[in-house]
């Protein structure tokens, strides 16, 4: 019994163990959970969109077209959002919106991420002529003007949910590069990596071994940044009518369709403004607090 209580006594005045410090602060940070609820609701709604749409995102009716919501005069049950000018549900092409929103953030955040820490990684551990190439590149990417390259891009290869993804990441890999760049110039140069090198490690088990792992912290934080970015860039393309094309229920061009009608149906272009605002804040929430997080100094 004493030996139990002196163990107790031994275990709660020892510090707290780098792991369990992290999961203190994302208990405690409540844009973290904040953030995460918001993306775990929404893939939830994503992955779910055939068992609670009410109808098919698809189909038409021309007698039911215009439907306010529900809360407005002349608003149905049947349709709890309204319908759209072709009277398709606008309840259930919110849903299905939500799966092409997603799936283009992950999607081009994850090909930027590739792009963007590959080349980091490389110029920040090799320096010389291989950092003055990826500096040249980074540069020339910076100096295009990002929508009207894939407006461009998007116009000449056409128009779908893979080419919007493959373009949209492709020009998105630069805040990648930097951050990465940076840290790895910083992590080769600490003692441990000269001891792997010492023992004669190569290049590349030192970049797999010891670059990338404290690396990961940084990406995870910008690929939750990106998404978000890549949302908002398939929202803008849409918009403008060269991203998803009709009939696909994507946010932004739900709102370049309701934007006729948005004087006297404005629900036709705040509920789809909205949905992309709750995705986007969540994963900004979501990004800040892994910052927070993993940071040395854990700020709140």
């Amino acid at each position: 019994m004493t030996i139990t209580f002196l163990a107790e006594e031994i275990a709660e005045s020892l510090p707290p163990t780098p792991r369990q410090l992290t999961l203190s602060r994302a208990l405690n940070h409540k844009g973290f959970i904040t953030g995460g609820a918001i993306l775990l609701l929404l893939a939830i709604i994503a992955i779910a969109a055939p068992l609670i749409s009410p109808h098919d995102p698809f189909a038409q009716s021309l007698s039911t077209r215009m439907l306010p919501p529900v809360w407005v005069e002349g608003g149905s049950w049947e349709h709890l959002l309204g319908t759209d000018q072709n009277g398709r549900d606008y309840l259930s092409r919110l849903i299905y919106g939500t799966r092409v929103s997603l799936t283009i953030g992950l999607g081009a955040a994850s090909i930027g991420l590739v792009i963007g820490v590959t080349l980091g990684v490389v110029a920040g551990y090799f320096g010389g002529w291989v950092d003055h190439g990826v500096s040249f590149l980074l540069t020339a990417q910076l100096a295009l003007p990002g929508l009207l390259l894939a407006m461009a891009l998007v116009f000449i290869i056409g128009p779908s949910v893979w080419v919007v993804i493959g373009i949209v990441g492709v020009l998105h890999w630069t805040y990648y590069l930097v951050v990465t760049r940076a840290a790895t110039q910083r992590i080769r140069n600490l003692d441990f990596v000269a001891a792997d090198r010492a023992a004669g490690a190569t290049s590349g088990q030192i970049i797999r071994q010891e670059i990338l792992p404290n690396l990961l912290p940084q990406i995870i934080v910008i690929f939750t940044f990106e998404v978000g970015i890549a949302i908002l860039a398939e929202a803008s393309l849409s918009f403008l009518g060269v991203g998803i094309q009709p009939p696909t229920p994507s946010w932004g061009l739900m709102i370049a369709e309701g934007k006729i009608a948005m004087f006297y149906r404005p629900w036709l272009v705040v509920l789809p403004g909205l949905c992309l605002f709750i995705l986007v804040i969540g994963a900004n929430l979501l990004g800040d607090g892994l910052r927070d997080i993993t940071s040395p100094e854990g700020r709140n």
